[in-house]
Order: structure tokens, then sequence, then C-alpha cells
């Protein structure tokens, strides 16, 4: 797979703008076809293409190319709740989860593009207050394993660390002295590799795609054995 072709296109980058200036229903309905052959069918391949890497990096990651119900995200924003009333997201993703997890707010591997940037990304996002507990159990009580898991050669080189939303403060039943009390105040569990528009869309961006998801996998590893998840 090295130096293959990207599936994405600047194109995709195009359409994704003009949605972010033209966000109604009357623009996406005259432009429906670009939509499908510039940025949904890609993403589809994208899909489809990684799910030999992923199963090599565990057989628990589900690449599902369906174009309904699968791994990509849908385009259609739910407004039901939002003051943002804008049907369409700005930008195209997908969730490789673990088989044995049911949402977006489950264990997986992601990647975003769009406007606003575009990341891989590894881990568990707002997870519920029962999953991050016991996340936060694993990490207090076995630091030696989240450390091998966060602090390794190859994760830090392809990502910030561990990254997202905190707490105010350690929650009360932990040590505020702990070693990680930083990583026991988290509220998401997940690390991140940053993209170029141009990375996207070059020759070898799924060779990165690979290492980078591989580069998380001690990350994931780890927090499957928190949550007593086959990996």
């Amino acid at each position: 797979m090295s130096n293959a072709k990207s599936p994405f296109s600047p194109a995709m980058f195009r359409f994704l703008n003009e949605l972010r200036d033209n966000n109604n229903r009357q623009w996406f309905n005259d432009n429906k076809e670009r939509y499908l052959t510039e940025v949904r069918d890609p993403m589809l391949r994208f899909i489809m293409t990684m799910q030999v890497p992923l199963a090599e990096i565990s057989a628990h990651i589900l690449a599902d190319p369906k174009p309904v119900g699968g791994s990509m995200f849908r385009i259609y924003r739910d407004t039901r709740f939002a003051k943002d009333k804008t049907p369409y997201k700005t930008h195209v993703a997908c969730h490789f989860r673990h088989r044995d997890s049911g949402d977006a707010h489950s264990l997986g591997f992601y990647m975003h593009a769009g406007p606003e940037g575009n990341f891989f990304g590894g881990g568990i996002w707002h997870p519920p207050t029962q999953t991050a507990h016991t996340i936060r159990n694993a990490i207090a009580s076995r630091p030696d394993e989240w450390r091998a898991a966060t602090q390794g050669k190859e994760f830090l080189k392809a990502t910030k660390g561990v990254v997202g939303e905190q707490l105010k403060r350690v929650p009360r039943e932990y040590d505020p002295e702990h070693t990680f009390a930083d990583d026991l105040r988290r509220k998401d569990f997940t690390a991140s590799s940053q993209l170029t528009n141009q990375q996207v869309t070059a020759p070898g961006f799924l060779d990165n795609a690979t290492e980078a998801y591989k580069s998380m996998a001690p990350l994931m590893s780890f927090l499957a054995q928190a949550l007593k998840l086959e990996w």
C-alpha cells in the first residue's frame, strides 16, 4: 500500500468549503451528486481500504463501508436540541468502532476531514459517566501500564499525548497527588494526529493512516482491557 493514491481529492475540500458557505437544503440538493462522488464515495473507499490494516492491529475493530449504518457518519446534523439549525455537517468523518461497542461515545479509531481541520484519532470521546469512572480506576490502579500506553516514543511522536476535556479537579475518590492526577481528571481519553489538506490528498495518505492508528494502539489496548473488551 506504500505511496498508494489517496481516495480523497481537492474536490472534497472544495465541496465542504462551499457547503460551509451555503448550508441549506436547496444548495445541498442541487449539489447532491457532487456530495456522493466527491465526499461520500471517497470516504467509503477509505473505509474499505482500511479493513485489512485495521484487522492487523486488532481483529475486534470494524471497518464497515455501508453507506448507511456503517463506519461513516451521516452528513446530516441532528438539530432537534441544537441552537444551530443548519442542516449539514461541514466535515466528513468515520469511526472504526470496537465490535462490542455501540455508538460514537465508544472505543474506536476515527478520521475527520473538513475546513476546520483534519486528523486521525483513537480512544473514547465523551464516554458515559460509569465508563469514565472505570477507566479512571484502571489508571489509578495500574499507573505503569498507563505510562507505557501513553508515553511511548511512537505514541508521542505521532500525537500530542492524551487530549480532551477535563474536570476542574480530581474526583474525590482518587488521590489528588497521584502521579497521573491530570489524567484522572479526564472526561475524554483520546489521542489525535493532525494532517494538512495536502497530506489528506497526497500519495501515502493510506500509509499515514495505518501508522497513526498503530501508534495509538497502546492507548486503545489499555482502554479495551480497562473495559474488559477483547483486543
